[in-house]
């Protein structure tokens, strides 16, 4: 499968915002968003005017970036999303939310949706009891995620387990760090995802 191998910091500087796909480096003085707000490249720093078509993009692509999802499956959502009943957009961050690799980074398993795609496609996640390594998945309300007991020996679990408490869990899921394991008792509403997007400027987009 395709997948983005260079520098991630550079799309957070791309896109203008952190967009926290390190983990905790992120949140350190080690940043690279924070040492250079600025766009990457020769001029990063130059002033542009951009259109509306140019603020839209961005906007699509930053919850790609943000989801680690590439084009002809980011398109693939948005036209599920928008034959769903509701707001299009809102439809389009729900379904998002419910990637299995989503999941357990809202669980806390792992510190950036990259490692829990990682954590996922090595076969330590169970859903229902098993084996699922497909992080495009979708969960539905009532599953549950667990660590696979033959990985709660390995010393990254043994390291998440430690601080898995200290993490705030999303209210749509429950959580029982003891176990390891998390059931989604219901979908997300709008308010409760934080990922900093204005889905409505990629409906706007794709609508054209």
């Amino acid at each position: 499968m395709a997948r983005y191998t260079e520098a991630v910091c550079r799309l957070c500087r791309r896109e203008g915002a952190k967009l926290y796909l390190k983990g905790d480096r992120c949140y350190s003085d080690k940043c690279a968003f924070a040492r250079r707000s600025f766009a990457p490249g020769q001029h990063g720093q130059g002033r542009k005017k951009v259109s509306e078509y140019g603020i839209q993009l961005r906007e699509k692509q930053k919850a790609r970036r943000i989801y680690g999802i590439l084009e002809r499956q980011f398109r693939s959502y948005f036209a599920k999303a928008d034959k769903q009943k509701g707001i299009t957009g809102e439809n389009l961050l729900v379904m998002l939310e419910r990637r299995m690799d989503n999941v357990v980074y809202r669980l806390g398993f792992t510190d950036s949706r990259t490692q829990a795609r990682q954590l996922v496609r090595h076969g330590h996640i169970l859903v229902n009891g098993k084996r699922l390594d497909i992080p495009s998945a979708l969960v539905k309300v009532g599953d549950v995620i667990s660590i696979a007991p033959a990985s709660t020996g390995s010393e990254y679990i043994k390291a998440i387990s430690e601080k898995i408490t200290t993490k705030t869990t999303p209210a749509w899921l429950v959580l029982d760090a003891e176990k390891m394991a998390g059931k989604v008792d219901r979908f997300p509403s709008r308010e409760e995802i934080d990922a900093p997007i204005a889905e409505h400027l990629i409906v706007e987009l794709y609508s054209k």
